[in-house]
Order: structure tokens, then sequence, then C-alpha cells
């Protein structure tokens, strides 16, 4: 065969092949070649909550810190690392995975000195959740 009816014929197929996905699946093939956005962790949606709020600085009085992981369209991610830091006490586990269907991570905070720590929030190593809590140790 001639190369330029080679070359043709693999433009008609390509192009055909485009056509067909488009009328059958009624939407663009970069959408099936791209990474999907539902599992990106988003620092906006994803929630940071601890109670109580204040606790004593005797070592054994616990705090628990409770991370919700969620993607732009607010829905929980699972099986994402969460990673906690804070300035003042002792947390029991700095590395836990969120749940399957809520998206949740639970840590606990204890601290023998007085005094506020903040905690912040990393989910998969490059996420910092905009949102942080300060936790009052008396």
């Amino acid at each position: 065969m001639d190369k330029r009816l080679v070359v043709l014929m693999s433009l008609f197929i390509f192009s055909f092949l485009i056509f067909v996905s488009l009328v059958f699946f009624n939407k663009p093939l970069t959408r099936l070649s791209r990474a999907k956005e539902e599992t990106i962790p988003s620092p906006q949606n994803s929630l940071i909550f601890a109670w109580p709020l204040s606790s004593k600085a005797d070592g054994e009085d616990t705090v628990q810190i409770n991370v919700f992981v969620r993607n732009m369209n607010n829905a929980p991610l699972e099986n994402k690392k969460v990673h906690l830091e804070t300035t003042l006490g002792t947390l029991r586990e700095n590395d836990l995975m969120s749940e399957k269907s809520s998206g949740k991570a639970t840590f606990v905070l204890i601290s023998k000195e007085a005094g506020i720590a903040e905690i912040q929030a990393i989910v998969d190593n490059y996420v910092s959740l905009e949102k942080k809590i300060t936790i009052k140790f008396n």
C-alpha cells in the first residue's frame, strides 16, 4: 500500500473513534484520561474539631481531635494519611488513615505543660488544612 493511504486511513479511523466516543458516551475523551478530582483532599472543605477545648496539664486528661477529610464536592475521602502537628503536648499517634465511610481520623492529645497548643492537620503530606485549632492546657 501507499504510505499516504495508510496515513489517511489511520487518521480516518482515529477521527471515527473520537466521533463514536463523543456520540455514545456524550462526554469528551479528556474526562476519561484525566485524574479524578474527587480523590484530591480539599484544604477548605476538610474539617478539624477538638473536645474539650480546655484541659488539665497533668499528662492524664485527654483531648480528642477529629479530622474529617473532604474533597471539593464535600464528600468524605477514605484511606488518606492524616498527620497532626502540635506546638504543645504529645499526640498518641501523629499519623492515621481516614476511615472508609466518614473520612474521619481521631487523635488523642495530652500535655504535662500549661499553655496553648496550636494544632494543624496535613493530609497526604502535601495538603495543609486552612483551619487550625487551639487547645488550652491549665
